[in-house]
């Protein structure tokens, strides 16, 4: 049988009462006092029963984190910055995979509700009534991240899509392009789509540049696959276009790809840039030019946010953070 508290208290001699502080990071015992404790802790081999510390101090010390597409580069990235901070304040983290299905979602939300989790972090998947409800009754903090709810006021950390897509075509525009075409995310996504689409046209606009419809091609998600098809359809509609901006890295690369398949050379016939900078934007062939999200950094945020609102038991500001140009070498000048 492993040791108990009231081992460690004996050896350290020391109430069962100061080994629970000191367990819990409260006050009321000197740097000596832990010192003891802590040596008769790792002596004895002592593993706090997390489950027991719950019920005394009603947090389970585990954050639920929810992402609709765990294997991609952007969500192991966000989640990267979270478990840092996470793990920093002593907490695990239970991360769901939702892939961004009503019903998967539902059960997950569900499940963090049993295990009693302290906070959850939404990331990347618009928020719907159906969910808001069910998170209001838990009464947690809840964060989310690279996403914001206009209807539902949870606080939130993002990039602003439509400001960073105005500067990936501002970029394309001067480096001499006019005629730039647009691989979009779904129209109907009015977190990262529609708003993307947005500063593509903004940016045309107060360049005076005309913007013509068939020279966007609206995918139905932000992956590998949407991108080398999106591209195929763009090109038959516009083969007169000099660029093209693309609403991820991931969509980036499939139409990087289709190009070579269709002979066009990137970037001496046409330039491509992508969004997000991902690890995987510096190692395509040619070397991605794209939009910088701090991906690690939104992880961060939200999780420091979250620790915030845990401790002070007030609601977070909602924070914007800076976008950047990544100049690498698919995008030539004209």
């Amino acid at each position: 049988m492993g040791a108990t508290i009231k081992d460690v208290a004996r050896v350290a001699s020391v109430s069962i009462a100061t080994v629970s502080r000191i367990l819990n990071n409260q006050p009321g015992y000197s740097e000596e006092t832990k010192r003891k404790v802590m040596k008769a802790i790792k002596e004895l081999g002592y593993q706090p029963n997390a489950v027991a510390r719950g019920l005394i101090n009603k947090k389970t010390q585990t954050i639920g984190v929810l992402f609709p597409d765990i294997s991609s580069m952007l969500s192991s990235a966000i989640l990267g910055g979270i478990e840092e901070v996470t793990h920093e304040h002593g907490n695990s983290v239970i991360v769901c995979h939702t892939a961004a299905q009503g019903n998967k979602t539902m059960k997950y939300i569900q499940l963090l509700r049993e295990k009693r989790v302290d906070a959850i972090l939404w990331v990347s998947e618009a928020m719907r009534e159906e969910y808001y409800e069910v998170l209001l009754d838990m009464n947690i903090p809840v964060v989310l991240i690279s996403t914001e709810s206009n209807r539902f006021q949870f606080p939130y950390v993002k990039v602003s899509d439509k400001s960073a897509s105005f500067s990936a075509t501002e970029y394309m525009i001067k480096n001499g392009h006019q005629k730039i075409g647009m691989i979009s995310g779904p129209k109907e996504d009015l977190i990262s789509g529609f708003p993307r689409y947005e500063g593509y046209k903004l940016a045309l606009h107060e360049y005076g540049i005309e913007m013509k419809e068939e020279r966007v091609v609206f995918s139905n998600g932000f992956d590998y696959d949407a991108g080398k098809e999106s591209f195929k359809k763009l090109i038959n509609h516009s083969p007169e276009i000099t660029g093209v901006v693309v609403a991820s890295d991931e969509m980036a690369m499939g139409a990087i790809v289709a190009a070579y398949r269709l002979g066009i050379d990137v970037p001496d016939d046409l330039s491509i840039i992508g969004y997000d900078n991902l690890k995987l934007a510096e190692m395509a062939v040619p070397p991605l030019t794209t939009v910088a999200q701090p991906l690690h950094e939104l992880g961060q945020t939200g999780a420091e946010m979250l620790f915030k609102m845990i401790e002070t038991g007030e609601k977070a500001r909602n924070i914007i953070l800076p976008h950047s140009i990544i100049e690498r070498d698919s995008v030539r000048p004209l």
